[in-house]
């Protein structure tokens, strides 16, 4: 008797749950999504690079004579102009040196105009006369040399620009070669940034020869650079490793914003003909994959991978995976599975994109 009244609550209890599970499919069924296709449209897209900024002129400057530090007429960061004086090294020894030279430059002077004088008389041989000429050069030589190494003891500002970090005090001792400072020149400045093989080429198919490329720079704050920027150079060669081909973008620097070393993202508009665009919201990932789901002709939702080529606001650029006449699920993917029958509402593309603030969940 027991085990008859078992069965028969086991039996209810299966009912029961494929009652409920009938119940939900045909809810399922009952709701109404809404769908849409994707639309095909001319655009404009643009495709960002990561950039190392840097002065059109950038330099070391270095001690060219060992000695003391005995004056510095600059501060770090402080603009100066071409020629202006910037360290003084102690200048005593080379002082001596040249006072030295100066004399025996005097006296070889004088030793010559003697000689000449007698050569021109005949009481000399010419080659005498030859002799007192060489000493007479060599000693200006000398004294040239002296002065310029005398010279070298005031470090000069070789252009117009901005002082670095100064590497060296007031007393300091520095040898021959040592860094003192760094010297920039921003009055224009040299953006670097790599690009795919790929791009390379749509590039140069897409712009006619001599025309120049003008190129945006986002900064590292995300706000845009008030000027635009010229690709001038571009490297001969690929890199083998990366597949990229380095390009080299100048840009005006009025204000004198950007520093050497700061960092951004190059943005390249390019057009995009008969783009195939679909909402972002109408996506899912799996595995770092995008996925959507295509409704068929018997209003079933199957799961379908597809490729961005490009990213726009709200928008992605599909490069494969669908085509134009495909309907897709454009909200409520988290109410639906793979091979499940929805019913559902269809919204024309150029309605669905002009409201995708709206219908954003």
């Amino acid at each position: 008797m027991v085990k008859k009244s078992l069965m028969y609550i086991n039996l209810c209890l299966i009912l029961w749950c494929v009652s409920c599970s009938s119940e939900k499919k045909e809810k399922a069924e009952e709701a109404s999504f809404n769908i849409t296709s994707p639309l095909v449209k001319d655009t404009l897209i643009d495709k960002d690079y990561v950039a190392q900024i840097r002065s059109i002129n950038h330099i070391e400057l270095r001690a060219q004579e060992k000695g003391y530090i005995q004056s510095i007429y600059v501060d770090e960061g402080q603009f100066v102009q071409k020629g202006q004086l910037l360290f003084k090294i102690m200048p005593n020894l080379y002082e001596s040196d040249v006072n030295r030279a100066k004399a025996e430059a005097k006296y070889a002077e004088i030793e010559y105009q003697n000689t000449k004088s007698l050569s021109d008389k005949d009481i000399v041989a010419p080659q005498e006369m030859a002799m007192a000429k060489a000493r007479y050069e060599k000693a200006k030589a000398e004294l040239a040399s002296t002065n310029t190494h005398l010279g070298f003891t005031e470090i000069r500002a070789p252009f117009t620009g901005i002082v670095g970090r100064l590497h060296v005090r007031k007393g300091s001792l520095v040898d021959d070669g040592e860094l003192i400072t760094e010297l920039s020149d921003n009055s224009k400045m040299w953006v670097y940034f790599n690009v795919p093989e790929a791009e390379y080429l749509n590039q140069m198919s897409e712009r006619n020869t001599g025309d120049p490329m003008h190129v945006r720079l986002r900064m590292a704050n995300g706000k845009e650079f008030s000027q635009q920027g010229v690709v001038e150079t571009i490297e001969s060669d690929f890199d083998n490793e990366t597949g990229n081909i380095a390009y080299r973008a100048t840009f005006p620097n009025p204000k004198g914003l950007l520093r050497f070393g700061e960092t951004g993202n190059i943005v390249i508009t390019s057009p995009y003909e008969q783009a195939l665009m679909i909402p972002q919201k109408a996506t899912f990932e799996v595995l770092e994959k995008k996925y959507v789901f295509v409704v068929d002709k018997n209003n079933v939702a199957k799961a379908r991978e597809i490729k961005v080529a490009a990213e726009l606001p709200h928008l992605y650029i599909v490069s494969s995976g669908l085509n134009k006449e495909d309907r897709i699920l454009l909200e409520g993917l988290r109410k639906v599975q793979n091979n499940q029958k929805i019913a559902n509402k269809y919204l024309q593309p150029q309605q669905v994109m002009s409201h995708l603030d709206l219908y954003s969940e």
